[in-house]
């Protein structure tokens, strides 16, 4: 059994060397953000997803479409008909809780008060680029079926009106100050009017403009439907409204249910999920190497010390827990440090996405990986180094400069 080194030696050391000790903690720190902003990208997109399906609400579109709704067309009559002949749909009063939608893909561009001003003050002559944004035309039957939605400010939207999703600017790549009430946005060759904002618990109809179905119809000068949102009871049987699609073969229609749609896109964004757990794996091998750089430089200027502990009775076995130790601390002191700049900066920003857009998470799997990062950063990066120095024999460790 050999005798470890004490235990506040290895932690001194850190303080006697305080500008490449901070210069390492900046660096771990540094790697460790990273890794909270990749699996945050990919804890978001998960939990964007998840959240959007309701698994009694169901979608019924048109049939060949897969994940692709904005290409839907099914006719106008199809909330009706499937609402008439199906018994499991629930209601409320007499209303049934059946929601024919237009979704699509548009241009919009943005033309508040702000926007202008700031084109006017850079470039006179510069049009506002427009921006792929996600509409939807709706009734008011969506706030039954889609039962996540909130109107946060402002009004529902009257004729010529559009509300506007709370991540709504982040998929337009402008500011929230430019989707404010009164201001004015333009797809589809008309203007519409900002009526008001409304959230979704982080769903992906945050990120869309919706606006009044009619209104939608008769811009797009088309009078079908994209899909149709049906919420079911309890204790409803998806077989039914299923069943209803494959006899009526006319209208080519097809059901699926809302949360199964959406998991059909996370697998459909499996590659992209894998591509940033890759990239993840890349960060911390940039960050083993960085910190075995540093390792090895901080190991190297300290070969007389080292071979003075072996002179006086220490093991090499000890000598390589010890600076195990200090680099341990260097790691999990970065793991603290990231996980709050994390909290404080990453958590909650928005980006964009051929989905839409979503909100960066750092949740609890987040910070347990990032910290887990940063430990073995630690480990990992200071054995090395220590075993290479500890080779050397004590009469040349100390004759060393």
């Amino acid at each position: 059994m050999f005798k470890p080194l004490p235990w506040e030696y290895g932690i001194r050391n850190l303080f006697r060397r305080p500008l490449r000790s901070a210069l390492t903690l900046a660096g771990l720190t540094t790697v460790i953000v990273l890794v909270f902003v990749v699996v945050g990208f990919i804890r978001g997109l998960e939990r964007s997803l998840a959240v959007s399906g309701d698994p009694q609400v169901l979608l019924v579109y048109s049939l060949g479409m897969g994940e692709n709704l904005e290409y839907s067309s099914i006719p106008a009559k199809t909330a009706d008909l499937v609402s008439a002949n199906v018994d499991n749909v629930q209601q409320r009063f007499g209303k049934k809780y059946a929601s024919p939608e237009l979704f699509l893909g548009t241009q919009v561009g943005v033309s508040s008060q702000e926007a202008r001003k700031s084109r006017e003050s850079s470039d006179e002559s510069q049009e506002p680029e427009d921006a792929m944004g996600l509409v939807r035309g709706i009734t008011q039957s969506v706030l039954l079926v889609r039962a996540q939605v909130e109107i946060v400010e402002g009004d529902w939207p009257g004729p010529g009106e559009v509300i506007v999703g709370r991540l709504a600017a982040t998929k337009l790549g402008t500011d929230n100050q430019h989707l404010g009430i009164g201001n004015s946005l333009t797809f589809e060759g008309k203007t519409w009017r900002i009526s008001g904002t409304f959230s979704a618990c982080g769903s992906v109809f945050e990120s869309e403009l919706w606006c009044r179905l009619d209104d939608l119809q008769q811009a797009m000068k088309r009078q079908d439907l994209s899909l149709v949102a049906i919420k079911l009871t309890p204790s409803g049987d998806f077989s039914d409204v299923d069943l209803f699609c494959k006899e009526r073969l006319d209208l080519e229609l097809q059901a699926i249910r809302e949360a199964d749609y959406y998991a059909m896109l996370q697998k459909d964004y499996g590659p992209v999920r894998t591509l940033a757990w890759f990239t993840v794996l890349l960060i911390s091998a940039a960050g083993v190497f960085a910190g075995l750089n540093t390792m090895y430089g901080a190991v190297l200027g300290r070969v007389r010390e080292l071979a003075t502990l072996q002179t006086i009775g220490f093991v090499r076995r000890a000598i390589v827990l010890s600076l195990i130790q200090e680099g341990t601390i260097l790691g999990v002191a970065a793991s603290l440090l990231a996980s709050l700049i994390a909290f404080a900066v990453v958590h909650g920003t928005a980006v964009r996405f051929t989905m839409g857009a979503f909100e960066l998470s750092v949740d609890s799997a987040s910070v347990l990986f990032a910290c887990a990062t940063g430990f073995l950063l630690g480990l990992i990066g200071s054995i090395p180094p220590a075993i290479r120095v500890l080779q050397l024999p004590v009469v040349d460790g100390l004759k060393a400069v």
